[in-house]
């Protein structure tokens, strides 16, 4: 299946995964730096460019100043419209922390729908999962939280500690600074979201 790689504002380093040959890739306003810094050009630019102070040239959909979504919020919307379920997100977590919870947030409503977006900074990734499962491979710690609510049936294995058939709530971080212990960790929920945050 096609992946929709997304680059926001922060500045990124590295990129753990990069975009294949049929994957489609938006710059969100300054995001279209970070691809230059990679040689990577993006197939649609989104923002109202705020952050990058001049409108870039290429195809480029400019969004108003004054609106109730982000530069990447509205890369999201306009990206499932065209049938991407799987996003990756570059610069967009990290930074200033009001963007984070907003990145976080739109992660939450991806998964919602079904869909999985990848929140990628320079150390750590995020990624929510809802009535679902996951397997990550990776080294040092993996965090696993309740997010909107409870989440039920939830089975933690390959990790450091392990849980099966546990309910987690918002209001205790019980799966805060869990590990990686150097094989595939299995994630999952029956019913309800989780957010997993893990060094990369």
């Amino acid at each position: 299946m096609k992946k929709c790689f997304i680059f926001g504002a922060l500045p990124v380093d590295k990129l753990i995964l990069f975009p294949g040959q049929n994957d489609f890739i938006i710059a969100a306003d300054k995001g279209v730096l970070t691809l230059g810094r990679f040689n990577i050009k993006p197939d649609v630019i989104i923002g109202d460019f705020d952050s990058l102070g001049f409108v870039p040239e290429g195809e480029v959909i400019k969004l108003p100043v004054r609106k109730d979504k982000t530069d990447v919020g509205y890369s999201i919307d306009w990206a499932a419209r065209k049938g991407f379920r799987e996003f990756l997100i570059y610069g967009a977590f990290g930074g200033k922390i009001d963007h984070t919870v907003a990145n976080l947030q739109i992660c939450y409503s991806v998964s919602k729908m079904g869909g999985r977006a990848y929140l990628f900074g320079d150390s750590q990734a995020a990624v929510c999962i809802t009535n679902d499962s996951i397997r990550l491979n990776g080294k040092g710690r993996c965090s696993v939280f309740a997010f909107g609510g409870r989440a039920k049936g939830v089975r933690i294995r390959g990790l450091s500690y392990c849980l099966e058939n546990a309910e987690l709530d918002s209001f205790f971080p019980l799966g805060v600074s869990n590990s990686f212990i150097g094989e595939t960790a299995e994630i999952s929920v029956d019913n309800g979201t989780l957010l997993i945050i893990y060094d990369l």
